[in-house]
């Protein structure tokens, strides 16, 4: 088969050139949103009394026929094959006869390809979404078994005030809900049927587009046929919640990966998601999130790539824009294989909470010590001077503020009484935030059921 635009030209592609200008590399995958696009398409010809039932019933048949090919693997890419549209027109051709020839009517590649890229999100972010709860999920499960269980918090990586494991738990599990709210927004914004734009300018024939996008699922039609047609915001917009949900997911492997090592000795990783040493028998490394952290780098380079693509582009559709797919693709599949590998692994993570009591230095409740102050009637930044006198003195002495005497402490204020040390213990320090969204008992249990309403479980 001729190229679909050959009639103008008087000499072949240069076969380099054909190799430069072809996609269907990469977008064959969009094989399946074409055929429902072109299935949609025909009916609404027909519809528009531009295809007898006839014709449309064998474009219909030949469609079916082509997406069985590609199910079945049977399909053949052809030399000439230019992108995913041609090669399914041209074996829909070869089936059905010169009406295979009509199913472009009124219909431009430039709307076509829109449509599929546009589908082709809107079920990504579907599987994304089911991904991301499975690992939400996991969370949850994994703050309720030890919700309760205390742990050193940190600040600039230095001890800072006692949490729990349900607690920082539970800290991973909101940013991925912002994450689904954020692809949920993005799928949104793809849900505007393109398609009746056609090169740019709009078809000139009565499409009911509006019966199009409900056949396709779509919630809308574009308002405007020239945007229509170069409009890649949801594919922007899907790439910065990928970045993002990179960026949580590497957070998450960060700290997995510093509780894992000797010096912290918080998890065990299991076995199935950890890789061992050529030389070191001994060792046991977190390849698995090593690799989590480094993909979101490549996340966010698929972002600020794609911009940069967009940003010196006229109206209309340019070339440039076969460069969305790539990168939205990869994304894609970066993701639904780093979401079930962080869930399995966080479902077989080991906790260690012998490791994370050896950890709850006295030095950690220092801010309960400056609170107990404030309770006594002291302005909080004259309680913090304090109590910073209360440290160095236990530098000093060599001792944890916990084994100061009462007397040594009176020396620096008076306001410290005899129950001083009722305030000064981990439990203490975790009941007293029990404020919405804080460590207390209460607090946390309401933090946990609402993580599971969001889950809907």
């Amino acid at each position: 088969m001729s190229k679909l635009w050959g009639g103008r030209f008087a000499e072949q592609t240069n076969a380099l050139v054909h190799r430069y200008n072809a996609s269907i590399g990469f977008d064959a995958r969009l094989y399946d949103e074409d055929i429902t696009g072109s299935v949609a398409w025909a009916e609404g010809l027909a519809a528009a009394g531009l295809l007898t039932a006839a014709e449309r019933d064998a474009l219909l048949a030949g469609l079916e026929a082509v997406r069985a090919e590609f199910t079945s693997g049977t399909f053949t890419i052809a030399p000439d094959d230019e992108d995913i549209h041609s090669a399914i027109e041209r074996r829909l051709t070869e089936l059905t006869g010169p009406v295979g020839g009509k199913l472009h009517t009124g219909r431009s590649r430039n709307d076509q390809v829109a449509a599929d890229f546009r589908l082709w999100l809107m079920r990504a972010c579907d599987r994304l979404d089911v991904a991301l709860r499975e690992l939400q999920s996991a969370l949850a499960d994994s703050a309720a078994a030890d919700l309760d269980l205390p742990l050193p918090g940190y600040t600039h990586l230095q001890h800072a005030q006692p949490i729990t494991w349900g607690h920082w738990a539970l800290a991973h599990f909101w940013p991925l809900a912002r994450d689904r709210e954020r692809f949920a927004a993005a799928q949104r914004s793809a849900a505007v049927l393109p398609l009746g734009a056609a090169a740019l300018a709009g078809s000139a024939f009565p499409i009911d587009r509006a019966a199009l996008a409900a056949r396709l699922g779509f919630g809308d039609v574009t308002a405007n046929s020239l945007d229509a047609v170069s409009d890649r915001d949801f594919a922007a917009e899907f790439l910065f919640a990928a970045a993002l949900l990179g960026v949580h997911l590497s957070r998450l492997a960060e700290q997995l990966i510093l509780f894992s090592s000797a010096e912290f000795g918080f998890v065990r990783l299991a076995d199935a998601y950890s890789t061992g040493s050529s030389i070191m028998p001994q060792k046991k490394n977190p390849d698995t999130l090593e690799l989590t952290r480094g993909k979101s780098g490549r996340l966010i380079g698929h972002l600020t790539g794609f911009l940069a693509t967009l940003k010196g582009l006229p109206s209309a559709y340019d070339k440039d824009l076969q460069e969305d797919k790539e990168p939205v693709f990869d994304a894609a599949d970066t993701l639904e294989l780093a979401l079930p590998v962080m869930t399995g692994l966080l479902r077989t993570l080991e906790l260690r909470p012998e490791r994370m009591a050896a950890q709850l230095e006295a030095g950690l409740l220092a801010t309960e010590l400056a609170d107990y102050l404030v309770r006594r009637g002291l302005p909080f930044r004259a309680a913090h001077h304090l109590v910073g006198r209360v440290v160095r003195l236990s530098e000093e002495r060599g001792v944890a503020i916990t084994e100061l005497s009462l007397t040594e402490l009176q020396a620096v204020s008076p306001h410290f009484g005899p129950d001083v040390a009722d305030a000064l213990t981990v439990p203490a320090a975790l009941a007293a935030r029990d404020l919405p969204g804080g460590t207390g008992p209460n607090a946390l249990r309401a933090q946990l059921a609402a993580a599971r309403t969001t889950l809907g479980s």
